[in-house]
């Protein structure tokens, strides 16, 4: 495997990117967007770990790289809602550097997954794997609450835990408190704007979605809150690692990109 970095212009600003390429290269490449305001390696360097996992054992070409203003790269950072022309000259910049690429996918965790489903398609990627998606508008996220299933999800996993009964029984935990948490959150409307343009931009891509959930996860929680359970497009996984950092789940990760990319 060969690693490599890129420059590539965006709306007058410079921005970077990493290309992994197998020694033996495959037709199907995958496009990272990072989320949030992380550097393109990802949290503890796990999305370079596993690029290079996926450019040597699978041979999948990847490209990684610094939206504006984050990183390494020139410009302003508006955030993820102002990322499509970052993703649409990424795309360019990767095709440009692997040119026999046929197919490209995008993949992204939180905010990252929601900008890949407003603006993939109109990029030009060929299909995507959405990763714990963000689903909520800026007055919710500073409101900070938690629809209703979300919340009961959370409160149950907790007592799962034996000083979680302590705690209860103690009256450490207050029983009315949680009523209200979760009575004022199922009065509270289930989609938000967000939501309802992700859901209008999948509905018009061509390509293939997997949308995939740590079970655990407080952001993958909310997405189920907002979204049909019913999709097939999901597959979960019984972790709380917001990025699959623990090993059983990074392995199970891996299979899905996999299954995506083949």
């Amino acid at each position: 495997m060969m690693r490599r970095h890129l420059g590539f212009a965006c709306e007058g600003a410079q921005l970077v990117g990493t290309l992994d390429t197998p020694s033996a290269a495959g037709t199907t490449g995958l496009l990272v967007v990072s989320g949030g305001n992380e550097i393109r390696s990802g949290a503890f360097a796990g999305m370079a770990r596993l690029t290079a996992q996926l450019a040597r054992e699978e041979g999948v070409p990847c490209f990684r790289f610094d939206r504006r203003g984050v990183g390494e790269s020139e410009g302003e950072n508006h955030g993820y809602r102002s990322s499509a022309p970052d993703i649409a000259a990424a795309l360019a910049a990767f095709r440009q550097a692997a040119p026999h690429l046929r197919r490209v996918v995008g993949f992204g965790i939180c905010d990252a997954a929601s900008a890949l489903a407003l603006f993939g398609g109109d990029a030009g990627l060929d299909g995507l794997i959405l990763a714990n998606p963000w689903t909520r508008d800026d007055a919710e996220e500073a409101a900070g609450a938690l629809p209703a299933g979300a919340l009961w999800r959370r409160y149950l996993s907790k007592l799962a835990r034996p000083s979680e009964w302590r705690r209860l029984l103690s009256g450490g935990v207050s029983i009315a408190s949680m009523a209200r948490d979760v009575g004022g959150a199922a009065r509270a409307p289930r989609a938000s704007a967000l939501v309802r343009e992700m859901d209008e931009a999948l509905s018009r891509f061509a390509g293939p979605v997997s949308i995939l959930l740590a079970e655990g996860d407080r952001t993958a929680q909310l997405f189920e809150a907002a979204w049909p359970r019913t999709d097939q497009r999901i597959a979960r996984h019984a972790s709380a690692g917001h990025a699959f950092d623990s090993e059983p789940a990074r392995d199970w990760l891996i299979a899905r990109l996999r299954e995506a990319l083949a």
